[in-house]
């Protein structure tokens, strides 16, 4: 195990949970969005994150699958922002006749964005982060440790 891997994966926590906190920001900001560029309201988005496999030496892993007697190595990489997709969850209709975008019934059409949800899931995001920063504080206080053995 690299001395660094432990920092590595918890910024890369760090980094997943800062986007997926503007994706939560995006969507409160426009909660009640009916129309956007498009002419269409606007739809919840979501980020979806997935295990970060890739090595930042790839040389490396190539060299070692070729290697027949080595093992390829199992610590963990991290997580990475596979993308930010769009919620396909109903949008909400609410009947206001006056308002300049209701179609000819007299309802308009709000965005998916349910404005608890999205708090919660800043909360989870927030704890996230926050989980990530102290392991990462735990890291490197381990290693100033070691170093510090070293002194002596």
């Amino acid at each position: 195990m690299k001395v660094f891997s432990a920092m590595e994966t918890s910024a890369s926590g760090l980094t997943a949970q800062r986007l997926r906190l503007d994706v939560i920001a995006s969507n409160l900001a426009n909660a009640e969005s009916t129309r956007t560029e498009s002419g269409q309201p606007y739809r919840r988005k979501v980020s979806v994150f997935s295990p970060r496999t890739e090595d930042r030496f790839p040389f490396r892993n190539i060299l070692l699958s070729q290697m027949p007697s080595a093992e390829m190595p199992s610590y963990p990489l991290g997580v990475k922002v596979t993308g930010v997709i769009e919620d396909s969850s109903p949008l909400r209709r609410v009947y206001s006749p006056g308002h300049p975008d209701a179609d000819s019934d007299g309802y308009v059409t709000y965005p998916n964005v349910n404005v608890v949800t999205e708090m919660v899931d800043m909360m989870a995001a927030t704890r996230s982060y926050e989980a990530n920063v102290t392991a990462m504080e735990a890291a490197k206080a381990m290693i100033q440790k070691a170093l510090d053995m070293f002194r002596s």
